[in-house]
């Protein structure tokens, strides 16, 4: 795969990962990462075994790895057009999405916005349906900001946010604060300002009681 940056306009830009040499005969698909990722590693293992099967298209979403924008909005409606819109720029009239945590809900809403464009959604690990009294009750089980561990700012908040969020395999459990303290610095602290503020967004924003009916295949896999 090769690196590509897409201009969106004169205040955002949005980098890929796409195929060095895409083929007419294999169907197109954006994976999108999730809240903390970016292109580089979220689908690091998926890549490979993938792209022996369709065109990947791997973006940054805004704020995260090499896209940004100047922009104020930081919900996930704008980061479903910006995707959109960069598959047009790039020449994919028609693709699928498949998004997990994070990128989950702005796969639901790339195929919702371009219904005529985007063929099948799956989404993996995303609470797009949840009521806010759910949101409520998981609030109150982390029992702290939950964007304090989204955005971990020590060693502790880290190895918590990991043992939150993976099931069984801690890749950090051996690992020495010194290392966990360089990858805060690589990972968590670019764009920490505008990435807090998509995260206080979801946290705020109320439950979307009429979240539209997709007409795509849809998949969905729960995680835990």
């Amino acid at each position: 795969m090769r690196p590509c940056t897409v201009l969106l306009d004169d205040q955002t830009m949005m980098h890929f990962w796409l195929p060095r040499n895409r083929q007419l005969n294999k169907p197109n698909v954006a994976l999108i990462h999730g809240y903390g990722g970016n292109s580089r590693w979220q689908f690091f293992s998926q890549v490979g075994p993938l792209s022996r099967r369709f065109n990947l298209y791997i973006p940054d979403l805004l704020f995260f790895g090499k896209s940004y924008t100047n922009r104020t909005d930081r919900s996930d409606w704008f980061q479903a057009r910006c995707v959109g819109e960069a598959m047009k720029t790039l020449g994919v009239d028609r693709f699928s999405v498949a998004g997990i945590s994070y990128g989950g809900y702005v796969a639901y809403r790339t195929a919702e916005i371009y219904r005529e464009r985007v063929e099948k959604v799956v989404i993996v690990s995303s609470g797009i349906c949840y009521t806010d009294d759910q949101k409520a009750e998981e609030l109150r089980r982390i029992g702290r900001n939950p964007l304090e561990l989204l955005l971990p700012e020590n060693p502790k908040d880290l190895r918590s946010l990991m043992n939150m969020t993976l099931y069984k395999y801690d890749p950090f459990k051996w690992l020495p604060n010194f290392f966990l303290r360089e990858t805060i610095q690589v990972m968590f602290k670019k764009n920490r300002k505008e990435i807090m503020e998509i995260g206080e967004y979801l946290l705020t924003k109320p439950a979307d009681s009429n979240l539209g009916i997709l007409s795509q295949a849809l998949g969905s896999k729960s995680q835990g």
